[in-house]
C-alpha cells in the first residue's frame, strides 16, 4: 500500500513528465496538443495537493481543475481562477469534433505561447504548494 507521500510524489513526477511533452508539441507546432498536455500537467498537480489537503489518497476522478482545487486549502486570486477556467476547456472541447476546428483556429503561436507562461506560472506555484 503506498503511503500518502508517495501517493503525490506519483502526482508530481507525472506532471513533471508531461511538462516536458508540453515543450516538445509546442515546437512541433501542435499548439492545441501542447494546450491538452498543458492543462493534464496543471490537472496532476491540483490531484497532489488534493491528496495532500484531504484524508484520502484517491483525488476526484474529474477534469475540472477549480472544482479539484475547491476541496484543498488552495486560495486562487481572480485571474487565476479565470486562467484555470480558461485552460478546462482545452481538456474538455479538445475531444471533441464540433470543437476542434474553432479551437484550432484560436490555438496559434503567439497564443499557446502566452496561454503556456501563464501555465508554467502557475505550475511553479502550485509545485511549492505541493512541497
Amino acid at each position: 500500500m503506498k503511503s500518502k507521500h508517495e501517493h503525490i510524489r506519483f502526482w508530481v513526477e507525472q506532471a513533471e513528465d508531461d511538462w516536458s511533452a508540453v515543450s516538445t508539441l509546442f515546437e512541433g507546432k501542435k499548439y492545441l496538443q501542447s494546450l491538452f498536455f498543458a492543462h493534464l500537467v496543471i490537472e496532476k498537480l491540483c490531484k497532489a495537493i488534493w491528496i495532500q489537503s484531504n484524508s484520502d489518497n484517491i483525488p476526484p476522478r474529474t477534469h475540472n481543475l477549480l472544482y479539484i482545487l475547491s476541496a484543498t486549502s488552495v486560495d486562487l486570486d481572480e485571474n487565476q481562477s479565470e486562467f484555470l477556467l480558461k485552460l478546462n476547456r482545452f481538456q474538455l472541447e479538445g475531444r471533441y469534433p464540433e470543437y476542434l476546428s474553432k479551437l484550432t483556429e484560436i490555438c496559434n503561436y503567439l497564443f499557446t505561447k502566452n496561454m503556456l507562461e501563464t501555465t508554467n506560472e502557475i505550475r511553479l506555484w502550485l509545485l511549492k504548494k505541493v512541497q
